[in-house]
């Protein structure tokens, strides 16, 4: 895998191609909470001292009850995907690394940058004793896919005997919170959480790893030291005290607004979590570039022409506005 990966977020380049102000195009390209709570005050101290360990304990403790994550105080780290480029590090140099693919792309690259065989694989049955470590994306993005504990349960024990890792990303965990593993106590797995996701604040670049201590202590130290910023460990404080349901119904309420659209549109959706669905069409290089010339964005893939991501519309505004332009589309108009 060579050159960077796409993205979802890419306004301004959208914008260089089709024209407009980013600020006045309708992003549907993340997995971003399009409605998130609002922001908490920040104590000055936040902003003007460096984060002390009063701090980040502070934002710990509260990621620990948030996330159920039992014994373990979750590690803050400055976005998860700070922590998919040290995974290399916790390899051994001769072993094979599987990823349930397709996913986020992040893992392949830092792995295959990092000199590792990487196999991308669709069932448990492919994983045997040359692999070190294990990623699974659960739910899965773009598709959707999930395993429930009980299904991991055998890999879990296969890894612990050839003494590999598994790394679970729940980044869209809080959409299934019934099948989250981040209260197993098992030294071998690693679980991520992402703050900015569901609290819809991906601009701070925050997130969490949950793991084992002597893990942990390993990627704290390669971070260095105050890796996440006061400001952001204080929000993360606060908004770990909320009422998750208030944000869930909020996020619920616009999937249910975006699946309305797309299916009143005969789009099918091939897989979904709560801040996205994923569309399977033969239409979709076209669909794409006729949402972009209306000013909406949306995630099309490399690896999968026909596919195209849909992430939530802030308002019954904008489901609107997407509605208008799939009618166009429809009816053959540009």
């Amino acid at each position: 895998m060579s050159g960077p990966i796409q993205h979802g977020g890419g306004l301004a380049a959208a914008a260089a191609i089709y024209g407009g102000e980013p600020k006045d195009w309708l992003d549907l390209s993340t997995g971003i909470n399009p409605c998130p709570p609002p922001l908490p005050a920040i104590a000055d101290r936040a902003w003007h001292r460096l984060p002390d360990r009063e701090l980040e304990s502070s934002a710990r403790t509260a990621a620990r009850g948030f996330y159920g994550s039992g014994d373990r105080l979750p590690l803050p780290v400055p976005g998860t995907q700070s922590a998919i480029q040290l995974l290399p590090r916790l390899v051994e140099p001769s072993r094979r690394v599987a990823i349930f693919s397709p996913t986020y792309g992040e893992y392949r690259r830092a792995f295959e940058l990092a000199g590792f065989a990487v196999d991308p694989v669709t069932s448990l049955e492919e994983i045997d004793a040359r692999h070190g470590m294990v990623v699974v994306v659960n739910p899965n993005n773009p598709d959707g896919r999930v395993f429930t504990p009980i299904e991991l349960a055998p890999l879990v024990e296969r890894l612990r005997e050839t003494g590999a890792v598994l790394v679970v990303d729940e980044a869209f965990g809080e959409s299934c919170a019934e099948i989250s593993i981040a209260g197993t106590a098992e030294p071998h797995v690693i679980v991520f959480r992402s703050f900015g996701k569901f609290f819809g604040m991906a601009g701070i670049r925050l997130g969490f790893v949950i793991a084992d201590e002597s893990i942990m202590d390993r990627l704290a130290d390669w971070l260095g030291p105050w890796a996440v910023s006061g400001p952001a460990l204080s929000i993360a404080t606060e908004l770990f005290s909320t009422d998750r349901r208030v944000i869930m119904d909020r996020i619920d309420e616009r999937r249910a607004g975006l699946d309305r659209v797309l299916s009143a549109h005969g789009l099918k959706s091939r897989g979904a979590v709560g801040l996205f669905a994923l569309v399977e069409d033969d239409r979709v290089p076209d669909l794409h570039a006729h949402l972009c010339r209306h000013h909406i964005l949306t995630r099309k893939f490399d690896y999968a022409p026909n596919w195209l991501r849909f992430g939530l519309a802030p308002d019954r505004g904008c489901d609107l506005r997407l509605s208008k332009a799939l009618d166009l589309w429809r009816a053959g108009s540009t």
